[in-house]
Parts: structure tokens; sequence; C-alpha cells
């Protein structure tokens, strides 16, 4: 079998680190290892492009992308198990299972990320207080490992290898097939909306939900300052019946156009957020949504990355540990509002523990995501929030990051000498890499 090479330029969602690499796209899983025998040097699979900064790409190396291989090869209702290939979406998973009451147990925040992806990135949802990321999920994993064998994992099975894939960022082999269990859940949610004064009632807000709700998320004004520092809108859903009603995902829109930066001016994103949170009533609202408009609300507009114009934007996203998170919060959020950089709606959600794997995110504490236009001072703001985190004892999403320093990887990721281990010995001379991995270090300094 032969696999055809085309030059393209990857970049992640944020689009500010292009690379121009040769890249292969097999639709049958012979082709990934016949892809990556041809390969040679480097390699790293890559899905939907989702992630942010630069964990999909790799300079001077080989792609395997992987979206083509979205099969559904097995599923046991009586458990809920799905065995799949790594390119399939959370789309398709909303669209086959909800009619039949049954959802991802996790998703992020679109529904184009891959299950590849979300192993990889060991991706959390608003349900993570109850439901953890989608790591927690995962029966086994099949990895084309660096000598060109597949391998199962799991917790009984290669238990170093599956610790390591699982927000391994790519970096352990190519994902070529896995198991996971969906949960039961319907395609509409009933949805509670309300406005939040302050950084304060959001925190009291979120500690109330953390035991009652499913899903939990806030919508922070990230420009406002003084008193109204941190003031919102705060949702919650619990999944409701649906006599089978299968979801209806309106067409989304396109951006036909990067935005001109004067469009991000602090004054115009400063009235978006004012009247983003005015159109919650003072009272609150209840609704009933389709679930895929409440987990994917950006997914309505395609290509939405664009708003930001031709220079791209980072995407900073922390978690720190309860004890400091209001402190820390507080203090992020003043960094943003004080440069005036033009962030859109922050998010903020709760997580319940630490992930499966060695490089997993999440931890039990508060985490705050935030969008930073690239342009005059952002490079700054980026490391006064990295401290910030860092001091705190918290840690920066890889799927998101583009500016990390090496430094604060390896002290804020406590289970990375595991990790090494791992990729010591399934992939001794290194040949999956990434441009993320080599920026922050991840085998050791070069």
């Amino acid at each position: 079998m032969t696999v055809r090479w085309k030059e393209m330029r990857l970049e992640g969602w944020g689009r500010v680190a292009p690379a121009a690499v040769p890249a292969a796209r097999p639709e049958r899983l012979a082709g990934v290892a016949t892809a990556l025998a041809q390969a040679g040097g480097f390699a790293l699979a890559r899905g939907a492009g989702r992630a942010y900064g630069d964990a999909a790409q790799l300079s001077g190396g080989r792609a395997i992308l992987t979206a083509r291989l979205d099969r559904m090869l097995a599923f046991d209702p009586a458990t809920g198990l799905l065995e799949c290939e790594p390119g399939v979406s959370f789309r398709d998973l909303i669209d086959t299972f909800a009619v039949r009451g049954f959802v991802p147990p996790v998703s992020p925040g679109t529904a184009h990320v891959t299950v590849g992806g979300a192993i990889a990135a060991d991706v959390h949802g608003k349900n993570h207080d109850r439901h953890g990321s989608f790591g927690d999920h995962v029966e086994w994993i099949d990895v084309l490992v660096a000598d060109g064998r597949t391998l199962r994992a799991s917790t009984a099975e290669n238990a170093d290898l599956f610790g390591a894939t699982i927000g391994g960022m790519g970096l352990t082999g190519v994902i070529v097939r896995a198991a996971f269990r969906m949960l039961p859940g319907t395609a509409r949610v009933a949805v509670r909306e309300r406005r939040i004064a302050d950084l304060d009632a959001f925190f009291a807000a979120f500690e109330a939900a953390r035991a009652t709700s499913t899903f939990s998320v806030g919508w922070v004004d990230a420009l406002a300052r003084g008193r109204a520092l941190g003031r919102g809108v705060f949702e919650t859903a619990e999944f409701v019946p649906d006599a089978g009603i299968a979801p209806q995902m309106r067409k989304p829109r396109a951006v036909p156009f990067d935005l001109p930066e004067f469009a991000l001016s602090p004054a115009s994103v400063r009235v978006f957020n004012a009247l983003y949170r005015a159109r919650v009533p003072r009272a609150g609202r209840a609704s009933m949504r389709a679930l895929d408009a409440f987990l994917y609300p950006l997914d309505s507009l395609s290509g939405w990355n664009r708003l930001y114009g031709k220079r791209g934007f980072y995407q900073f996203q922390s978690v720190v540990p309860d004890a400091g998170a209001l402190g820390a919060t507080r203090a992020m959020l003043e960094a943003v509002s004080a440069g005036g950089n033009a962030s859109f709606l922050a998010v903020l959600k709760t997580l319940g523990g630490e992930g499966r794997g060695h490089l997993s995110f999440p931890m039990r504490g508060v985490t705050l995501a935030l969008d930073i236009p690239r342009a005059a001072g952002a490079d700054d703001l980026m490391r006064d929030l990295e401290r910030i985190a860092r001091d705190a004892g918290g840690r920066i999403y890889l799927a998101k990051d583009a500016r990390m320093s090496a430094g604060t990887f390896a002290a804020t990721y406590p289970k990375l000498p595991e990790f090494r281990a791992a990729l010591a010995k399934y992939d001794p001379a290194g040949r999956f890499a990434s441009d993320l991995s080599r920026r922050l270090e991840i085998r050791g300094p070069a």
C-alpha cells in the first residue's frame, strides 16, 4: 500500500504558529502504518486541528491526518461501550446516539474534536465535577507505536502506555482504535441562566452547583473593573426526556473574512460583553435547549477564529486549586482589564479532580479560559497570567497553550518523570514529536 503526501500549511485554532509540512490522509488503518513507515523521521498524528496553539503540528516532520478514520466499529447498549476509530467526531457521536438515549460522557467546547484528539488532550467539559474528563471513561486504546507495532493499552495491559497516551498530546504514537463508555442522556437539556454581579458571587454559585448540577459554566465579562470585576452569566443544565428527538443543530453562519484589528478595540468588546450579559433578564430565565446548542455555542459560527484578525489570538486556560482559586482568578481578570486586552467573554468552570493521564490537565479547582488577541502587550499579559497560575499551584492546559515556558511546564506537571519513562520505552528515538513538545522540552532539554 502506498500513501500520498501533500505539502500543507498547518496551524492551531489560534492561528499564531503555522508550519508547512508534508501530510498524509490515510482512509484505512493499514494506511496509518504505511504512512508511519514512509515518514522515516519525525511524525505526528493530527485529528481535527482544534488545539489552539502548536500541539498538532511538527516543523521539519510529517503529519498523519486521521480525520477520515471515522468508523464506529461496535456498540453495546447494555453497557454503553463504543469501539471506534480515532477520527469519529463529537458531532458524529451526538447525531448517532442522542436519539438512542446515549451521549458522550464528556464533551469539549466544539463538536468538531475527534475521539483521538479527546483522548490525546484528555478533554474536559461543563460536567467535570460530575463525570470527570474523557480519559476517565476510556476502557482501552490501540496505539501504533514508533517501531510499527500496534499495542493495546489499558489499566491491565501496557498500563504505562495507557497513562502516557491519555493527555499525552499524541507523543506516544498514533491512536488507531479506542473503546469508551457512552452515558445515558438525551438531545435536550433544561437550562437555567442568571446574571452574576461579581467574582465572589460566581464562586458562591459554583460551590452550590457542584453538588446539585450535572452541567455548570460561567461566562465572564473579562474587561469589567472595580466592583463589577468578574460579573457575567451563570448557567446550569440537566437532561430532560426528549421522546427520541434527534439533535437539531442549525446550519452555522460563516465568518467570511478576517476582521480588522480596530474591530477588537476595548470599547467595542465592552459593549458586546455588556449586551451579552443584558440578554438574560434580571430575574434569570429557564429554557429548553438542544444539547448540542448548549455544549457547542460557538459552533453556530463557522470560522469564528477569524474574528481575531490575521494575527490570530492566544487562548490561555489554567486551573488553580480551590484554596487559591478566588485570589488567582481575581488577579488574572485584573491583569486583563488593566491592560485593556480585548477578550470576549471568558469562561469559568470548576473541575472535580485529577485525570488518569500523566499529563492530564484537570485537578480539583477552578479553571479560567481567556481569548487574548495577538496584539501589542499580549505576550507580556500571557507571561503575567502564566506566573499567576504557577504561583497559585495551578497548571496550564496543553491543548490551548502557545506561550508557556518549559520551566513552568516542568514545575506544574508532577507526573512528567513517568511520562518521560514511557516515551523512553515506547519511542526511544523520539520519532513522535510536535512543535509544542520541543518548545516545552517535554522529552527533556535538547
